[in-house]
C-alpha cells in the first residue's frame, strides 16, 4: 500500500544563462558564501570567473574551499566546517557536480554540530540545524542538487556512508546543461549509470501497485538510454545534456520512491568497493548492476524483469519470460559497454584480497535489497561473480 508524506523545497533554475540570478538568490540568505569545488575544471570552463565576478559585482563576501575529491573526504568537510566558523559564513555555495553538493552539504550541518562531523555522517539523527546549502551543478550525476542526502568517506576507516536531513536539501539549484558541455566523456559515462542506478533502486522494489512510480522511473530509464550515447558522441548536444540533467535530478528527489520500499541495494555494494579502493562511484555501479540482476532472478522477481524489458528495452513480449528477463539484463551490460564502461571489477584493480570485509560492510545495518533481500553470503557471491 502507497502511504507517504512528500516535499521538495529546493527551487530549480533550469536552462541557459540562469547563473544571473545568483546574486538575488544568495542575498535571500546573507551576504558571506563559502563557495565550494573540486579539481578546477570549473576555472579551466569560465564558470569560476563567472561566478566571482557576479559575487563581486553584488558586494557578496566569499572564502574558498577547493580541491573536493571524487568520493568527498571527511576531512575535506573539517576544513570547510573551519573555514565557516572563522568567517561566519550564511550561505554554502557548491559549483560542480554530486560531491561537491554532498561535501557542502555536511559542511553545512557540521557548522552547527559541536564535535566530529564524521559522528552525523555515522548518526543522521544527531543533524539538528543546517546552514542554507545552494548549487551551481556541472554534471549529470548524482541528484544530489535536488535531494536530502550526502555521501561522504572517511579513508581512515574504509567507510563510505551515506547521511541526510530535511534542512540539507539545496535551497536553490542553478542548471544549465551547457555547463556540462566540458564533461570528459568517462565521466558522462559514469554518471549515466549513477543515474540508472538511482532509479534501478526504486524500480526493482515493492509495492507493484506503485503504478506510476514505475512509469516514472520506466522515462527516466528510456531517457539515460536514448541520450547517454549522444551526449558521448556530440558533447555539445543542448538537447541530450539537459535530459540528462533533468533526469539526473528526478532520479532521485522522490518522485520514484515515495510510497515503494526502496531498501537500497546496489549502492551501498559499490560504496565499500570506493571506500577501499577509491574508484568511480558510477563505474562500479555498472559493473556491480547486471551481476546482481541475474543474482536475483528467480520465480519471486522474473515479473519485474519482464515489466523492465518490455517496458524499457522494448523487448517482444511474446517470448518466454526468463529469455525477456535475461535479455534484458544482457542489453543493461550492452549499454554500459558502449558508454565505455569496464564489465569486471580487475578491470578497476579489484581482486578477491577484501571481498569478505566489504560484503560485511555491505550489510552492516542489515539485510539489503527491495525485492529480494540479501545478506552478507549473497553479497559476497555478487562480489566474485563480478570478478
Amino acid at each position: 500500500m502507497m502511504d507517504f508524506n512528500y516535499s521538495n523545497p529546493t527551487k530549480i533554475f533550469f536552462g541557459k544563462n540562469k547563473l544571473k540570478v545568483l546574486p538575488e538568490q544568495i542575498k535571500r540568505y546573507g551576504s558571506k558564501v563559502l563557495l565550494v569545488y573540486g579539481g578546477g575544471s570549473i576555472k579551466r570552463n569560465g564558470i569560476y570567473d563567472n561566478i566571482v565576478k557576479l559575487l563581486k559585482d553584488n558586494s557578496i563576501d566569499f572564502w574558498e574551499l577547493s580541491g573536493v575529491e571524487p568520493n568527498p573526504r571527511i576531512t575535506t568537510v573539517r576544513k570547510g566546517i573551519d573555514i565557516c566558523r572563522k568567517n561566519n559564513i550564511e550561505l554554502v555555495l557548491a559549483v560542480g557536480g554530486g560531491s561537491t553538493i554532498d561535501c557542502s552539504k555536511v559542511v553545512a550541518a557540521g557548522f552547527y554540530y559541536e564535535k566530529d562531523p564524521w559522528n552525523i555522517v555515522k548518526a543522521p539523527y544527531r543533524i539538528k540545524k543546517v546552514l542554507p546549502v545552494a548549487s551551481v551543478l556541472t554534471i549529470a550525476a548524482t541528484g544530489s542538487e535536488m535531494d536530502t542526502f550526502a555521501v561522504i568517506t572517511n579513508m581512515d576507516t574504509n567507510e563510505k556512508l551515506g547521511t541526510g536531513h530535511p534542512d540539507m536539501a539545496p535551497v536553490f539549484s542553478i542548471l544549465d546543461p551547457t555547463y556540462t558541455f566540458t564533461v570528459p566523456k568517462n565521466q558522462t559515462a559514469a554518471g549515466t549509470a549513477d543515474i540508472m542506478s538511482h532509479t534501478f533502486e526504486d524500480y526493482f522494489s515493492k509495492p507493484d501497485s506503485a503504478f506510476l512510480q514505475n512509469k516514472i522511473s520506466e522515462a527516466i530509464l528510456k531517457t539515460c538510454i536514448n541520450y547517454g550515447k549522444k551526449a558521448l558522441d556530440k558533447p555539445d548536444d543542448y538537447e541530450a545534456r539537459a535530459n540528462l540533467m533533468w533526469a539526473s535530478s528526478l532520479a532521485i528527489d522522490g518522485l520514484a520512491s515515495y510510497g515503494k520500499d526502496a531498501n537500497w541495494c546496489v549502492h551501498p555494494m559499490e560504496h565499500e568497493l570506493s571506500a577501499f579502493y577509491d574508484i568511480t562511484h558510477g563505474v562500479g555501479l555498472a559493473i556491480l548492476t547486471p551481476v546482481w540482476m541475474k543474482y536475483i532472478l528467480d520465480e519471486s522477481t522474473v515479473d519485474k524483469f519482464v515489466e523492465y524489458g518490455i517496458n524499457v528495452w522494448e523487448i517482444d513480449a511474446s517470448k518466454d519470460k526468463y529469455d525477456i528477463a535475461n535479455m534484458a539484463i544482457d542489453k543493461t551490460r550492452e549499454f554500459f559497454n558502449l558508454l565505455g564502461i569496464p564489465s569486471k571489477l580487475t578491470e578497476v584493480g579489484i581482486g578477491e584480497d577484501r571481498l569478505e570485509i566489504m560484503a560485511q560492510g555491505a550489510v552492516r545495518y542489515g539485510k539489503i535489497g527491495g525485492i529480494r533481500k540479501l545478506d552478507k553470503d549473497d553479497v559476497l557471491n555478487i562480489y566474485k561473480a563480478a570478478l
